[in-house]
């Protein structure tokens, strides 16, 4: 699978370390500690070394990347993944890459930068897009809800996925709505993705169980 798409994999890797050119540019203006990690209330909660934020924060979303995309063409179900969703694998850490770093320069640098909108956002719509597919997933070991329920039984993976689908829409939905609005708060975040995953998962016991799927 990496083969049929080295080239993306290709300019995915060369754009998701992009911002360290960006910050080596930007190297005397930055401060020598830099805020890395934001709370709900948009305040620095977290800071490291300016050269861990600009060269560490991009290489680790590169290896990211990398485990992602060899852990995925080493599949043994790998068959099952459509080019759609690796593909779209694959685009999801240099577009955040991207974003975050040059959210993270602009406060840094002195600029007004709203990190709980920008990531509330970000997160609703990978959300949606994700549940978008789900329902459409086929069995494998890295994508989707694989629990050994669902990995044990084909009939019990699409049901699962089918529900899935539904609530990381709905809750992508809710995420970006909550944003938009600012009610989005820390724990209301929380409970969302918690629903979103457990809901699914005891669905899926309860087909095994009862159903016997």
């Amino acid at each position: 699978m990496m083969k049929e798409n080295k080239r993306t994999l290709i300019i995915t890797s060369i754009i998701t370390i992009l911002p360290v050119f960006i910050g080596l540019f930007l190297w005397n203006r930055l401060p020598d500690t830099m805020a890395t990690h934001f709370g709900f209330d948009n305040k620095a909660d977290g800071f490291s070394s300016k050269g861990f934020a600009v060269v560490g924060v991009p290489l680790i979303l590169l290896s990211i990347e990398w485990v992602g995309a060899i852990a995925t063409s080493h599949d043994p179900k790998k068959n099952n993944i459509s080019q759609k969703m690796f593909s779209f694998v694959l685009w999801i850490i240099p577009l955040l890459s991207l974003t975050v770093t040059s959210a993270m320069y602009s406060y840094n640098l002195g600029y007004e930068t709203d990190m709980v909108f920008i990531s509330g956002l970000i997160m609703g719509m990978v959300f949606v897009i994700v549940g978008n597919y789900l329902p459409k997933a086929r069995q494998n070991f890295t994508i989707g809800i694989k629990i050994p329920w669902t990995l044990a039984n084909e009939e019990n993976w699409n049901h699962t996925h089918r529900l899935a689908g539904f609530m990381w829409v709905l809750g992508g939905i809710l995420m970006i709505i909550g944003t938009l609005t600012g009610l989005m708060q820390e724990t209301v975040m929380g409970v969302v993705v918690i629903v979103m995953v457990l809901i699914p998962c005891i669905y899926s016991y309860y087909l095994h169980v009862v159903k016997k799927l």
